[in-house]
């Protein structure tokens, strides 16, 4: 996706690829971090019934549609701005919002961080989210497949020098690892080409397999939508379910972290 500087504007290119996806009879659709608004935009004037509108708008384009949104969104929890994942059902409903917790200094001058890490159901499968910068926290996600999750939905939007962004083209951050170290499926959906403010990102979203395989990878120059089948029988947890029985020193350790997991995904905010 590339960002508009409007929100209606962003909101006609999230309108016209969920009615493609939807033709060809995708289950679920993910767009990159602050879609709706676009990462460079001021939050700051960001008011509560824009966010709130947005929003609504993509909700009656899941329920319309019949199709699982997933749509990287700023939302507001209580007073404070968050930067978060929001996920529609088929019936529009809100599902889960997963508010992102370790923040760069971008983010630190608009949000404030969550406190969860996301958990969540799919057309009953276990799912779990990051945002951005968070791939470099594995924690984040190992955890979560502890929890049951098969599926790691991460929301990107690539703020760097253009020569940063090159060195970043072609797969190379990394991806496949955490896909395969933890034997889930990846999808992983970033802002391409020119960001504004002299930044760039580096697109490459990509479908990546349990065994580290890139089912689909796109380019760095132009929008695109990538559509993979998931064969979830692939999606064994096996390394991660493996940690929850050796070392055995470790065990009620991550136990109790992961029903600390559970807890506090059930308590995540349910409205924006």
């Amino acid at each position: 996706m590339r960002f508009a500087p409007r929100i209606s504007e962003n909101l006609d290119a999230i309108r016209r690829a969920v009615q493609w996806a939807a033709r060809r009879g995708v289950d679920a659709i993910l767009f990159p971090e602050c879609a709706t608004t676009g990462y460079a935009f001021d939050f700051s004037s960001l008011t509560r019934k824009e966010i709130s509108d947005a929003l609504h708008a993509v909700s009656e384009m899941a329920r319309r549609h019949r199709i699982n949104v997933l749509i990287g969104s700023a939302a507001f929890c209580g007073r404070r701005l968050q930067n978060c994942l929001v996920v529609f059902d088929r019936r529009g409903r809100l599902v889960h919002c997963y508010a992102k917790c370790q923040l760069v200094p971008s983010d630190r001058k608009y949000f404030v961080p969550g406190d969860s890490i996301a958990l969540f159901k799919l057309d009953g499968i276990w799912a779990s989210a990051i945002i951005c910068h968070e791939r470099r926290y594995p924690e984040l996600v190992r955890l979560a497949v502890m929890a049951g999750a098969q599926i790691l939905f991460h929301p990107n939007a690539g703020m760097d020098a253009l020569a940063v962004s090159r060195r970043k083209r072609g797969g190379r951050d990394g991806i496949a690892v955490r896909a395969f170290e933890n034997a889930i499926y990846y999808v992983f959906a970033n802002s391409v080409g020119p960001q504004g403010v002299g930044k760039w990102s580096a697109g490459d979203s990509k479908i990546v397999a349990p065994d580290g395989r890139m089912l689909r990878l796109a380019d760095n120059k132009k929008p695109a939508l990538i559509v993979a089948d998931l064969d979830l029988s692939k999606a064994t947890r096996k390394y991660a379910l493996d940690s929850l029985e050796h070392p055995r020193f470790l065990v009620p350790h991550w136990k109790r972290m992961v029903a600390a997991l559970v807890r506090r995904a059930k308590k995540q905010i349910t409205k924006y």
